[in-house]
């Protein structure tokens, strides 16, 4: 299951009532994908929750893809936001703060941590296989990213 699954809405009670309507906990899931990323009755939230709200859509939604939100980008966007996070020193407990206080989202700890081990785990491999290849610039890179990652 990817770490996408399993990043939820806070306060997803009181959205779903702000909103009248019922939205899934998900955060990446297709109805509430639907919900941001059309913006329908946006207005009806809170300042503090529409803001948030807004923040997420322009920095997980915004892409020219035909299908969008639904070709990817969103997840892809959001997996590289948890790393970034990840390179400024950042454990799992203080990246779920993080998300929470960016965009109203959360996650369990344990659920990152477990998705950032698995990119380390990733990382290894990759760089195995580029040092059986030859490929000793590559090598390096994916070293380094991979020492980064596992501070």
């Amino acid at each position: 299951m990817a770490i996408t699954d399993k990043i939820y809405l806070k306060n997803h009670r009181q959205i779903s009532s702000q909103l009248e309507t019922n939205v899934p906990k998900g955060v990446f899931k297709g109805a509430t994908l639907d919900i941001l990323f059309q913006g329908e009755g946006l207005e009806k939230l809170d300042d503090a929750t529409r803001d948030r709200v807004l923040d997420f859509s322009e920095d997980f939604l915004d892409c020219d893809c035909e299908d969008n939100p639904y070709c990817g980008c969103p997840e892809r966007k959001f997996v590289r936001y948890l790393l970034e996070l990840r390179a400024q020193g950042l454990g799992p407990d203080a990246i779920v703060d993080v998300m929470g206080d960016d965009y109203m989202v959360y996650a369990y700890p344990g659920d990152i941590l477990s998705f950032l081990d698995d990119a380390v785990r990733t990382l290894e491999a990759a760089e195995g296989l580029a040092r059986v290849d030859g490929a000793d610039e590559q090598h390096e890179a994916i070293r380094d990213a991979k020492q980064e990652l596992a501070k």
